[in-house]
């Protein structure tokens, strides 16, 4: 997919707090070997980087325009390329993700094959986005069909299912939780700015520009009818993070 960066990381600090406590469920090891799969700008992988010392770290993602943003070091490398086809022949301690893989169906068969890519005593930290039932993305995926686009398959499980397919893979310690974070935001009209930086970039890319104008006005006007037109807005997005190490 093609990111539109800027508007993404109009809400950095609010996509940050995630990827925070996520990384405060790893085990600092010695001299880790990292990889960051769906690193977009690079900027979150440096911070896990520098906070676990690691001797090495990798970040992967398949957005051209967000590792232009990207500053590799002689430790820290960034490299374009697709999560579920990556391959290494040298494994990883640390199999990081956030955000990323919610984008990546077949879960059950995706997570045997990162598993793969993990050391002996290696950990697993994932964070995924779980919000497909508010009407922020429900109303999405029907304004899609009314354009005549696919909407966006639901790839993401339930928690538990996370954690039972963690025990299946041999996994002995396991963390898995939902988290709803909420975000105070200026109106209700602001989701779609959220959105428009992640949820609706599929869409985006589906239609002409101007059809994608037309679709943003059904879209919003749908959205602030079914959730009222609050100033402020407090939108509440779920997501799910896992820790695990054999």
């Amino acid at each position: 997919m093609s990111w539109d960066v800027d508007q993404y990381e109009r809400f950095k600090t609010e996509r940050a707090q995630p990827f925070r406590d996520l990384a405060a469920l790893i085990e600092p090891r010695p001299s880790m070997r990292i990889i960051d799969l769906g690193c977009g700008t690079g900027d979150l992988t440096r911070e896990l980087h520098e906070q676990l010392g690691a001797s090495e770290t990798l970040g992967l993602d398949s957005s051209e325009s967000m590792l232009q943003k990207a500053s590799p070091t002689n430790t820290l490398h960034f490299q374009l390329g697709d999560i579920a086809s990556f391959t290494t022949d040298r494994p990883f301690d640390l199999v990081f993700s956030n955000a990323a893989l919610h984008w990546i169906a077949g879960h059950k068969q995706l997570f045997a094959r990162l598993v793969s890519l993990l050391a002996p005593n290696g950990q697993l930290a994932f964070q995924m986005p779980a919000n497909h039932d508010h009407p922020s993305h429900r109303i999405a995926a029907e304004v899609a069909t009314s354009f005549g686009i696919e909407p966006r398959t639901v790839n993401v499980l339930p928690p538990e299912s996370y954690a039972t397919l963690l025990h299946h893979l041999g996994f002995a310690r396991q963390h898995v939780r939902l988290q709803v974070y909420g975000h105070v935001l200026p109106s209700t009209a602001d989701v779609v700015e959220w959105t428009k930086g992640s949820t609706l970039t599929p869409y985006r890319e589906a239609l002409p520009s101007d059809r994608y104008a037309e679709f943003l006005t059904e879209y919003t006007n749908r959205l602030v009818a079914a959730l009222g037109d609050s100033r402020p807005y407090f939108y509440t997005f779920k997501r799910i993070l896992l820790w695990a190490t054999r």
